[in-house]
């Protein structure tokens, strides 16, 4: 398997469409279609536990979808800027609490078929309350906090009111658990 090309078909502000060329295991060129983002560093989603044992939670309107979804806190890696520095910094801008602990999860592809994207995960501990919450001026974030020990029964109740959680929530926070345990 590899790859011959990636040709740009399309280029946004923030992603750009993909035709990739590869040859397959049979020696066979085949074309994929994807995306991929535009002039970042990565990209960290931030589970992050208040000092009460709560996860912080966000619940936005995401277009794409044309409904709200609860997530983890996440943003994109401004150029020049380290992971570590992006998940303080978004975590801050979203939820108006600051880490003073962070401690790497987990990395690996958001979207297997459909983008180029890999996420880094890191669990927030030592949380102070800075600020404000909401996010920047093209996102509109209600910040959630869940206790620990009954999250999964907020999740299901949310997905029974129509509400979709993204499925990342539920693995990361087990994560976060058993790095808490450790």
């Amino acid at each position: 398997m590899e790859i011959i090309d990636k040709i740009v078909r399309w280029k946004g502000k923030f992603m750009s469409a993909v035709e990739i060329h590869y040859r397959d295991s049979h020696g066979i060129v085949r074309t994929w279609e994807a995306v991929e983002r535009v002039g970042i560093g990565g990209i960290v989603v931030m589970v992050a536990i208040t000092p009460s044992g709560s996860v912080l939670l966000e619940k936005q309107f995401r277009p794409p979808l044309g409904r709200h979804v609860i997530e983890l806190p996440a943003g994109l890696v401004d150029p020049g800027e380290t992971m570590e520095q992006a998940a303080a910094r978004e975590l801050v801008e979203e939820t108006g609490w600051s880490p003073a602990g962070l401690r790497f999860l987990a990395e690996g592809p958001i979207s297997t078929g459909a983008s180029t994207e890999i996420l880094r995960a890191y669990l927030c501990t030592g949380l102070t309350h800075v600020g404000k919450s909401g996010g920047d001026d093209n996102e509109i974030i209600e910040v959630i906090d869940v206790p620990l020990d009954s999250l999964l029964d907020y999740l299901t109740g949310a997905q029974r009111d129509g509400i979709l959680v993204d499925l990342k929530v539920f693995g990361l926070v087990e994560l976060a658990k058993r790095a808490l345990a450790a």
